[in-house]
């Protein structure tokens, strides 16, 4: 399977939480949760917290982490993660997104070993099967289509595919949500974030088209369920409640 790097983009401004990272209500800080979850990954052959602010920087560092700084001018977390594994001894990339602290190690391992195993891959990502309409219709809620292979079709905003009476319980899945995990081969990452952003990718807001505008062979794996990610100070609290109760 080859080596595997597993980089978290962190940066310090959030619209709806501002210092995400470092937030520390549980006696570590948010990103130390994501990275040591990481770390249990057996795919793991290193974790790199990829960051713009030195403050975000020295809490890794100072819970035994390892950071690299970037550029501050970036688009996205995807071309963050580009610069940190540009010079990087790794065949796979896993862009793990710095406010999952509740992933699943075993998510990422199962991401390594889809991509390992197919040679002519570029990607692999994971889906999760949709049970209800709500999800189905909501624009936020990204979908995905596969084919038979398990090759990812198409990514959307809409409710895809498309049907007038859905079976949200048939087995297998017809309609599965995306989750935004990657695992990249390095030499694809690096080709993606140089080439400039496809109409799609503009239209529907979703940079993994820009993937399938190249051309690209995207692998996609079903899990039966998936983390919630800390976007509002909402999902914090609730995030520090599960701790406390945990303890």
């Amino acid at each position: 399977m080859g080596s595997t790097a597993i980089i978290i983009p962190a940066r310090y401004a959030s619209s709806r939480l501002p210092g995400k990272p470092l937030l520390r209500e549980t006696g570590k800080y948010l990103i130390q949760h994501v990275y040591e979850r990481a770390a249990q990954a057996r795919c793991a052959s290193a974790v790199i917290v990829a960051t713009d602010d030195q403050r975000i920087a020295d809490a890794v560092t100072s819970f035994g982490g390892q950071a690299r700084m970037t550029r501050s001018d970036h688009p996205s977390g995807t071309d963050r993660v580009a610069e940190a594994a540009r010079d990087l001894d790794a065949d796979l990339v896993i862009n793990l997104q710095g406010d999952e602290p509740l992933i699943d190690p075993g998510h990422l391992d199962d991401l390594a070993e889809l991509l390992g195993r197919s040679a002519d891959a570029d990607m692999a990502t994971l889906a999760t099967p949709i049970r209800e309409p709500a999800a189905w219709h909501n624009p936020h809620a990204v979908k995905v289509v596969c084919n038979a292979a398990g090759q990812a079709l198409y990514f959307s905003r809409s409710p895809i595919p498309w049907c007038s009476h859905p079976d949200f319980a048939c087995d297998p899945p017809l309609f599965c949500l995306h989750l935004g995990l990657y695992a990249y081969r390095r030499e694809f990452l690096l080709r993606l974030t140089s080439t400039p952003p496809s109409r799609l990718e503009e239209l529907e807001k979703l940079e993994q088209l820009r993937a399938l505008s190249l051309g690209a062979k995207i692998l996609v794996g079903l899990v039966a369920a998936h983390s919630v990610g800390i976007d509002t100070p909402a999902d914090y609290e609730r995030f520090v409640d599960q701790c406390r109760r945990a303890a």
